[in-house]
């Protein structure tokens, strides 16, 4: 099944008859939560356009089809969003090339005080400035390949273990991925750190199993450090507009808190031991 109507039916397995005030006659159900035929009458489309656009036998819906669907499912907005990308995008083929920070950036990346990093459209950190080595760790310690963000935070045990809420963590950046995935179709490097995640993680499988979806905006984490102790700091997203596909992330912590000390005395003695190649992209991928 494409992922498309593996998106589907796990919403509609996810809402119970009486949620969407439809008795819940026919017990025991073969299928748990709404029938394809529930779901086409209260989106207001025919049962047999339901059922090929679950099927993926529709190469393109309307908004009206699709708004219809996101209430019938009770979908967020964001599931919404990712519900028009698998309709509307089509799979690309060839090889993905990483897009290049840009000297403007790295230029700030190196001014700013506070933890900062580039990422790409998997994740992968593109840059980081020396406020982020100290957070995490220099990350050119690390293969280019191994480089993404998410899967650090299930296999690499300096991320794993720095955050105190690590399950919330992980199940958010899962569903972050999935979201990058539905822009990126067909991408053979996503599929392959989907893959390689799947192997290796047994939460990570659970996850993505789940079908959950989110955007990359902002929240706060905290963390325990091995040098300053606990910090709660805060992070959000900006999105690069000189380059496709690219965000800033940066961490700050509220001003007069003690994170906001820890954090300033942790980036200070990083200053003074530079970063290996801080901010470095390497070509050779």
């Amino acid at each position: 099944m494409s992922e498309l109507g593996e998106f589907l039916k796990a919403k509609r397995a996810a809402v119970s008859p009486e949620e969407v005030g439809l008795p819940a006659v026919g017990n025991p159900r073969r299928v748990p939560g709404l029938r394809r035929e529930e779901v086409a009458m209260l989106a207001a489309v025919s049962v047999d356009h339901y059922t090929r656009l679950e099927q993926g036998r529709v190469s393109a819906a309307s908004e009206n089809l699709l708004a219809g669907i996101a209430r019938a499912l009770r979908l967020t907005q964001e599931e919404h969003e990712y519900l028009r990308m698998l309709v509307q995008v089509r799979p690309r083929s060839g090889r993905s090339e990483e897009p290049e920070v840009g000297a403007p950036v790295r230029d700030l990346l190196a001014a700013m005080t506070a933890p900062a990093l580039v990422l790409g459209p998997r994740t992968d950190i593109l840059a980081w400035n020396a406020g982020a080595a100290a957070l995490f760790f220099d990350f050119a310690e690390v293969p280019v390949a191994q480089r993404a963000l998410v899967r650090m935070v299930f296999l690499e045990p300096r991320i794993r273990g720095l955050f105190v809420h690590w399950e919330q963590v992980a199940a958010e950046a899962v569903d972050r991925l999935r979201m990058a995935a539905a822009r990126t179709p067909g991408d053979p490097r996503l599929a392959q750190l989907v893959g390689e995640l799947s192997v290796h993680d047994k939460d990570f499988r659970r996850w993505w199993a789940g079908h959950g979806v989110r955007t990359l905006a902002g929240g706060r984490k905290r963390l325990r450090h091995r040098v300053v102790g606990e910090l709660e700091l805060d992070w959000q997203v900006l999105q690069v507009l000189t380059a496709k596909d690219q965000t800033l992330v940066t961490y700050t912590a509220p001003a007069g808190s003690l994170s906001h000390e820890a954090l300033r005395i942790l980036c200070s003695w990083q200053a003074d031991a530079p970063v290996r190649r801080p901010g470095a992209i390497d070509l050779d991928r």
